[in-house]
């Protein structure tokens, strides 16, 4: 994995993570919760999912290794920070019921 795609991935999980927080208002972390939240979400659903787009079948379906691996980077890294704010933001929650 080159350095292109993987600052891709943190830049897009960063988007992801503040766009997940602003829909979801309940479990947004802020500004910066959000965005700390999606860089982390965004590396690491990136890294999975390149993971998987790297299968010879997925080539098949992306139609190219190129193009499959730059919506591989933005896909995962979007999916990912949300994903990840989302539960850090449930837990979040939990905990100050909790408390």
């Amino acid at each position: 994995m080159d350095m292109t795609s993987i600052i891709t991935q943190l830049v897009i999980g960063a988007i992801g993570g503040n766009g997940a927080g602003a829909v979801l208002k309940n479990q947004s972390l802020g500004t910066i919760g959000n965005t700390i939240a999606g860089v982390v979400g965004g590396g690491l659903g990136g890294q999975i999912l390149g993971q998987l787009m790297n299968h010879p079948a997925a080539d098949a379906v992306a139609g190219a290794a190129a193009s499959g691996n730059l919506v591989s980077n933005i896909a995962g890294g979007g999916i990912g920070g949300a994903v990840l704010m989302i539960i850090v933001g449930v837990i979040k929650n939990m905990m100050n019921k909790t408390a």
